[in-house]
């Protein structure tokens, strides 16, 4: 999978969304902002939303490579 140079913004609404889960605190309107701007991020740059929602939870969550 190429790499995606993801914007701050999404890569902290991905992290707060994480977060919120590893703490068991995420709610329903979070996972759903976090859907409706990966869906966003991927039309605007003609992705896969798939795709894109892979590569972000492996940006955010294993930052290492």
């Amino acid at each position: 999978m190429s790499e995606i140079d993801f914007p701050d913004d999404l890569l902290a609404i991905e992290r707060s969304a994480w977060q919120a889960q590893q703490a068991g605190t995420l709610t329903a309107a979070q996972a759903a902002d976090v859907q409706t701007a990966v869906t966003q991020f991927a039309a605007e740059h003609g992705l896969d939303r798939h795709t894109v929602e892979m590569a972000l939870k492996r940006a955010v969550r294993h930052p290492e490579g």
